[in-house]
């Protein structure tokens, strides 16, 4: 029983990790750059939470995901889209740049505290000797929807077939008749959402934030996307899962629990040495 609560909390976490590795891969797969302060953008969605909690859950979920939209697409417009056509060394540092402006905005208004979050008191799920937290299985149900309703966007609307074709080829969208900034922003949009659901149910397992709140999960995220095949929908979700459940199961075990950040990234190294596209990850032609 002890194992099945493992592997579900691990699910759980991992659901999380695949939502934030979602804005990771799509940001990738589309406008080829690796946002660096999107992790940022989780935290900023918690302190959201924070500051429109005491008017009501549900209007600071929806004032936190609204935020988080803006931002994603005002940081894209102002820092991210002047650099187009730039080296990819300048547009890194100028993501990493923007993570540590980010983070000191939120230390000089909120200060460098951690910050209690209680979105609601949940209960648990016993039967027999299983019990498992009604919030890890919100967020369990959550991510799944999301992932599903994420794939079905992606293949099924018009939309969503655009963003494939820009991911493919620009010059050959654009000469479709698609607007590549169109596109490019509303994939800002929708990782940035992603990543005020991921926040906000991180602070559902875990009700504390701090400025530092979305580093380690962005970083960590990242390497699920890496995992998975960065640039790959499918890949981010698998690499997500994976991390979360290997993330579990070493924190179960007394002995290898102080390693487990250490394991997760040699599992990287080991699947980037086998694969180095990653588990879902396909090799791409560059045009000369």
């Amino acid at each position: 029983m002890e194992f099945i609560t493992t592997l579900v909390n691990g699910l759980s976490l991992g659901g999380i990790y695949a939502m934030i590795a979602l804005g990771y891969t799509m940001v990738y797969g589309i406008a080829k750059m690796l946002n660096f302060a999107h992790g940022d953008i989780i935290m900023v969605g918690g302190y959201t939470i924070l500051v429109f909690l005491a008017i009501n859950p549900i209007v600071s979920i929806v004032a936190a995901v609204v935020m988080c939209v803006l931002l994603g697409v005002s940081i894209e417009k102002v820092a991210y889209k002047p650099l187009r056509g730039s080296s990819p060394l300048a547009v890194l540092i100028t993501a990493i740049g923007m993570s540590y402006f980010l983070q000191s905005l939120a230390q000089i208004i909120f200060g460098t505290a951690p910050r209690y979050v209680i979105i609601a008191e949940f209960g648990s799920l016993e039967l027999g000797a299983l019990k498992i937290g009604h919030g890890t299985l919100i967020t369990l149900a959550a991510a799944v929807c999301v992932m599903v309703l994420l794939n079905l966007f992606v293949k099924y609307t018009k939309i969503g077939r655009a963003m494939i074709a820009v991911s493919e080829d620009k010059d050959a969208a654009r000469l479709m008749g698609i607007d590549i900034n169109m596109i490019i922003t509303l994939t800002f949009a929708i990782g940035s959402a992603l990543a005020a659901l991921a926040g906000l149910f991180s602070l559902m397992n875990v009700p504390t934030i701090m400025p530092t709140y979305g580093a380690l999960p962005g970083i960590k995220a990242f390497t699920a996307a890496v995992i998975g095949g960065i640039g790959s929908i499918p890949g981010a979700m698998l690499g997500g899962i994976l991390l979360g459940v290997v993330e579990c199961i070493c924190n179960s075990l007394p002995g290898v629990a102080p390693y487990t950040t250490a394991i997760e990234f040699a599992i990287l190294i080991v699947i980037l040495l086998v694969k180095p596209t990653g588990l879902l990850g396909k090799k791409r032609r560059e045009k000369v």
